[in-house]
């Protein structure tokens, strides 16, 4: 009896069928675990704080931000003032921070291109996973302070769970699809660049949406405005004009989530070509 013949992996230009290329890539969930956690432990080799960096990072910047708003501008100061920009910076930390690496980690992870195949989706999921921990953490320490500085806590803390999920599913999306973009253009490395820095102004972080008074229902526009101030609200309280951000948001990240996907899927087997 003869052995039975080794499984032979056929690639072409031509995309996966839509099913397909979301079961391979469930298939290799544990690829992507595994870089995720390889991801994490280079992150903070070394670094004598290790994961207490991706706290103490936010901390500084939120102080900051807290002190010129607050004293040197004469911004109208209310009670949870502090907590209220810190769960914003937070929230922003992770996504620039994450999406600065994912945004070319398709290009920056050539050499694994060459040797092995697997769906090429996983390299920007993977720094948005790594980063997580991060976040987590932070948000840890964010409850521990929120009272301290006049926050009290109460059981709106639990919107951090969908607060968390929409997110990571926002910003792990933007990532499929610029890192593909990438691929193409090398310019969008410097362009994501620039835009985080315009970005950062125009989103409610630092400022509630009633200083800009007229424009406020522009910055519904922004997707990040709804999902920061989701995290702002489950520490200091929802404001009135929350619903509207989060249904940008809700239908932003869903919008992006199918761009994502089919342009990962109708590239997979062109990345390796192009890099």
């Amino acid at each position: 009896m003869e052995p039975a013949a080794a499984p032979v992996l056929e690639i072409d230009a031509r995309p996966m069928a839509a099913r397909r290329w979301v079961q391979s890539v469930w298939d290799h969930r544990s690829v992507l675990l595994m870089l995720a956690r390889s991801d994490f432990h280079v992150r903070y080799k070394r670094a004598v704080f290790g994961v207490a960096w991706a706290v103490v990072v936010p901390v500084v910047q939120a102080l900051v931000l807290a002190v010129v708003f607050a004293r040197l501008i004469g911004f109208p100061t209310t009670k949870g003032f502090g907590p209220f920009v810190l769960a914003g910076v937070l929230a922003w930390s992770y996504f620039s921070q994450t999406l600065g690496s994912a945004s070319s980690a398709i290009v920056d992870a050539a050499g694994l291109n060459d040797k092995v195949w697997f769906p090429r989706a996983l390299l920007p999921i993977v720094p948005c996973l790594a980063n997580l921990g991060g976040l987590l953490v932070s948000l840890g320490v964010l409850l521990v302070v929120a009272p301290l500085l006049g926050a009290p806590l109460g059981a709106r803390v639990v919107w951090l769970l969908p607060a968390v999920l929409l997110l990571t599913t926002f910003t792990a999306a933007l990532s499929m699809v610029l890192s593909a973009m990438h691929v193409y253009f090398r310019d969008v490395k410097y362009l994501v660049q620039a835009a985080l820095l315009v970005w950062f102004y125009v989103t409610p972080i630092a400022y509630p949406k009633t200083l800009l008074k007229g424009l406020a229902g522009w910055a519904d526009l922004n997707p990040l405005s709804g999902i920061i101030s989701l995290f702002q609200a489950a520490i200091i309280g929802p404001t009135p004009e929350l619903n509207r951000a989060l249904i940008v948001s809700f239908v932003a990240v869903a919008v992006l989530v199918l761009v994502a996907v089919e342009t990962q899927r109708r590239n997979d087997r062109l990345f390796v070509d192009l890099l």
